[in-house]
């Protein structure tokens, strides 16, 4: 089961069709968005795909975008996220809110994913594989990442 991880839109709608196109032809049946989505453009990119999002400091109307989400049936949880995946559990959350990391690491949960710092990162902490999957705005190189759950890799991928 391959997860698609992206974050950090910040209402570029355009770039974020583009990867979530590199996500999908490179095998991803799901996504996670870990926020700073900051359109409702940006959650239309991620319909007709089962996606879980949560909302970040730059989505102060995360209520209305939620509500948009979930009338697309695109999955908003805020501000920590809990799923299951390919037999493993995931939290997400946006990164800014040191509690709900802390919340999510001593849930003991298989991977921890996060964006907020516009930086990719792979590490674990304790039995959890903490995930940032770079950013689609204000970054030298605009990237998101492919997770394979059943071998454990984990490939960030460019979006040109």
């Amino acid at each position: 089961m391959k997860l698609g991880i992206l974050s950090d839109s910040h209402g570029r709608h355009e770039r974020t069709h583009k990867a979530v196109q590199l996500l999908l032809a490179n095998g991803a049946v799901e996504l996670a968005h870990c926020g700073d989505i900051e359109t409702e453009q940006v959650i239309d990119q991620l319909v007709g795909i089962k996606t879980h999002l949560v909302f970040g400091n730059c989505d102060p109307d995360w209520r209305v975008l939620s509500r948009y989400a979930l009338g697309l049936g695109v999955i908003a949880q805020h501000p920590l996220a809990r799923f299951e995946c390919g037999g493993r559990t995931f939290a997400v959350t946006h990164g800014h809110d040191s509690d709900c990391v802390t919340a999510a690491l001593n849930e003991g949960v298989n991977y921890l994913l996060h964006g907020h710092t516009h930086v990719c990162r792979d590490e674990r902490h304790g039995a959890t594989r903490i995930i940032n999957p770079g950013a689609l705005h204000r970054a030298s190189e605009f990237t998101v990442a492919l997770l394979d759950t059943n071998s454990d890799e984990l490939q960030f991928l460019v979006v040109t």
